[in-house]
């Protein structure tokens, strides 16, 4: 007799509104899913495409019922060509040496990870994060994840890269780098050096998470041609500024969206 082994059903769940970290005066609420067990990582590689993002053991997409201002962007490796501002800024932090070390976190990456909030994020929720809270954000990940540091000459840790790997590519969790210190644009320089190690590994594509054209501190993801958004169902080449009537996701319900990558998934709201 065969036996068919029965698949966990995937459950999804919408999260109560809350402020948007990205707009002022605007609102969010997003679609959440467990990632654990077996499956973890081939469900992970399949929500990633469909423009989620992953938080510790838990993968999100945005679904604001009045806002779809959050579009998933990535950049084809293959297709990458730095313009002369890129290459100006590569070669103004080519001192730099880069490292990838397991996701482990350390008090020398805890104490950058605060100087760099209380820089450029004082007043988010992040800036008050303890060394538990970190610890959790760099090493809670049910997948392959690593962390890239970067220091100077002198060995001092300038910058760091929180790094998802998935099946067809790497992911940016998140990066932060000292805000006080010479080295020219550092978060653009670690998305150049993310770049050289997806082509290394023979990786097509490398995930930035979300670009909101309506914030300015999302603008640096379109720096990176030819970059990638998902629109419509589809992923295209951004050939021009986005409007925010653009949905979220990949401009269907979300019912449509999981259903086209989920056959059994479940939505609870």
């Amino acid at each position: 007799m065969n036996y068919r082994t029965i698949r966990r059903p995937n459950f999804f769940y919408t999260t109560a509104p809350l402020p948007c970290p990205y707009l002022p005066g605007r609102t969010e609420r997003k679609v959440v899913t467990e990632l654990t067990g077996p499956e973890a990582e081939s469900l992970h590689d399949r929500l990633s495409r469909a423009g989620f993002r992953r938080s510790h053991n838990i993968a999100y997409a945005p679904v604001c019922p009045s806002c779809k201002a959050c579009v998933p962007i990535r950049i084809p490796v293959a297709m990458f060509e730095p313009d002369r501002g890129l290459r100006r800024i590569a070669r103004a932090n080519i001192v730099l040496t880069t490292r990838e070390i397991t996701a482990t976190a350390t008090v020398e990456q805890f104490q950058l990870f605060q100087r760099y909030q209380q820089a450029r994020h004082g007043d988010g929720d992040m800036a008050s994060m303890s060394f538990y809270d970190y610890r959790a954000m760099v090493e809670d990940t049910p997948i392959e994840t690593f962390m890239t540091e970067f220091r100077d000459p002198a060995q001092r840790l300038m910058a760091c890269c929180l790094v998802d790997r998935l099946a067809d590519g790497l992911s940016a969790v998140y990066s932060f780098f000292a805000p006080d210190t010479g080295f020219k644009s550092l978060g653009t320089f670690a998305i150049l050096r993310l770049i050289d190690q997806a082509r290394a590994m023979g990786l097509p594509y490398v995930y930035l998470g979300y670009w909101v054209a309506e914030s300015q501190k999302m603008a640096y993801k379109t720096r990176f041609r030819p970059c990638e958004i998902l629109s419509g169902g589809a992923w295209r080449v951004l050939a021009e500024p986005l409007t925010t009537t653009h949905a979220n996701v990949d401009g269907a319900p979300f019912s449509e969206a999981v259903s086209h990558i989920l056959p059994a998934a479940s939505t609870v709201r």
